[in-house]
């Protein structure tokens, strides 16, 4: 019988515990001295706050997994997860407070104070749990027994692998090299080893035993025989198949495809409430877009028609997510006629493979023909280009789930249709008003490849406070004129 891993929240159930009682003794501590010995609890107003921060802590928790690999963190990096963890709590309720109008009662003493008390208390209180697992796990007793079977030239690593860190609730018996009749060597890290032929049952059937594991290339082929009689010895079986992509970044996950058994394989998996976070910010992002994006339609919208009379919006096919279709809008900023012209300038393209399309003084931009004193033109189309203001329909797009907020720039069909088979891993994700290669000087970039590798970067490294940092930059670089053509 195999005793599944707890989920998330009940693995770390004493932590959470922990911090939910440092964040109630830090507020209550901060007002006790702020407030000449008054217990907080007493005031209505800080009884509710309370709850509140109780409330906001359990959002945190389930949506960023802060306590993720906790028991393995070092020292600096445990203080480091402890102050970003009570810094988003305090943003949260600094939020809360603006959304209900209640800011103003509390002084910023209170929440500095706050901060710090629950920074302290909380990263003792953190260090000494886990000094108290710590020396719980050191022990065997409680552990699970776990017996490994892989080929030569794999048997160091996986050692190596599942000998890391010192809060692992097993501990290994012994490692057996298939495809030897004898080991090379007696042991690894004091691990006893065995060939093949060194009457491995006996040894498994007579001594202690829990599980085994099954750590070979993709290539070999699993051993049935042994498979069944470890079965037939009520002995739990795991197979590992990260050897089929220790180098290229892949990451795998078991689960279910209808109603079979599979191993999943992807650039990068996230967690459900990951993917809700992101949707949450995208949705709020969305809103305030659109709006923003009513009020500028009041005046560019008369603009761009007197210059070029038309629709105001334009709408195009592009690809998103996997190569599905949508209709991407935009403020029109080029003629009517500009697609067809397109094909008239294809040599002037500065992406030199043509797999995108970026053109230096482009004569389709309406008002283009107007030149300023440095022979720059300065029509409406640029204006609303170099500002980025033609952008701000597409947060309709987000709101509608096309497009998300960050994510890689949607190509058009034709370009889709000329890309390499390594091209497609950029549209693996939602596409994106603003991305990676947008921060990082996308006028400057005139090699596709490197866009490429931009947006992969993006994908593998992918969090919701990555999607904040590029939100950040992307401000900063349209208020700098940066980058926009």
């Amino acid at each position: 019988m195999y005793e599944k891993a707890r989920n998330s929240w009940l693995k770390h159930l004493d932590f959470i515990l922990l911090d939910l009682l440092c964040f109630q003794l830090s507020f209550s501590l901060s007002y006790y001295i702020l407030q000449h010995l008054t217990f907080a609890y007493s005031v209505i107003f800080y009884r509710y706050q309370a709850i509140v921060l109780v409330i906001l802590q359990l959002l945190i928790v389930f949506f960023t997994q802060p306590y993720k690999d906790i028991v393995r963190r070092g020292p600096y990096k445990e203080f480091v997860k402890t102050v970003q963890y009570a810094f988003l709590v305090m943003f949260a309720d600094i939020v809360y407070l603006f959304a209900v109008h209640q800011i103003i009662m509390i002084s910023r003493r209170f929440f500095i104070m706050t901060t710090i008390f629950f920074i302290v208390s909380s990263y003792i209180v953190r260090s000494l749990n886990k000094i108290r697992i710590g020396r719980k796990r050191n022990r065997n007793a409680g552990k699970r027994a776990l017996f490994v079977i892989t080929i030569a030239s794999e048997a160091r690593h996986v050692v190596e692998e599942l000998q890391k860190g010192s809060f692992s609730d097993f501990f290994i018996t012994g490692v057996e090299l298939l495809g030897s009749s004898t080991a090379e060597v007696p042991e690894i890290n004091g691990i006893p080893v065995y060939g093949r032929g060194e009457e491995i049952f006996s040894r498994i059937s007579h001594e202690w035993v829990d599980e085994v594991l099954f750590y070979l290339p993709p290539n070999y082929p699993l051993p049935e025989s042994y498979i069944d009689k470890m079965l037939e010895m009520g002995i739990t079986i795991h197979y590992s198949f990260s050897v089929l992509n220790q180098e290229t970044g892949i990451q795998q996950e078991t689960g279910k495809l209808g109603d079979l058994h599979v191993l999943t394989n992807s650039l990068r998996i996230v967690t459900v409430q990951d993917l809700a976070l992101k949707r949450a910010m995208d949705i709020l992002g969305g809103l305030v877009g659109c709006l923003l994006t009513g009020i500028i339609c009041i005046f560019i919208g008369p603009a761009i028609y007197i210059q070029s009379p038309g629709p105001i919006f334009f709408t195009q096919w592009r690809i998103g997510k996997n190569g599905k279709k949508f209709k991407m809008y935009k403020f029109r900023s080029m003629y009517m006629d500009a697609e067809e012209r397109k094909k008239e300038y294809m040599a002037q393209n500065k992406i030199s493979d043509g797999l995108m399309f970026k053109m230096e003084d482009d004569p389709r931009i309406i008002g283009s023909e107007k030149k300023d004193r440095n022979g720059r033109p300065r029509g409406i189309g640029n204006f609303i280009r170099n500002t980025s203001l033609d952008e701000f329909p597409q947060f309709w797009n987000v709101l509608k789930g096309d497009m998300s907020l960050v994510g890689t720039r949607p190509p058009t069909v034709d370009e889709w249709e000329r890309y390499d088979l390594h091209h497609r891993v950029r549209m693996s994700v939602k596409p994106g008003i603003t991305g990676m290669w947008q921060v990082s000087g996308r006028s400057k970039i005139t090699d596709f490849e490197e866009v490429v590798r931009l947006d992969t970067e993006y994908i593998r490294n992918w969090s919701w406070m990555l999607d904040i940092q590029i939100l950040l930059k992307t401000v900063a670089v349209v208020l700098k004129h940066e980058g926009a053509s």
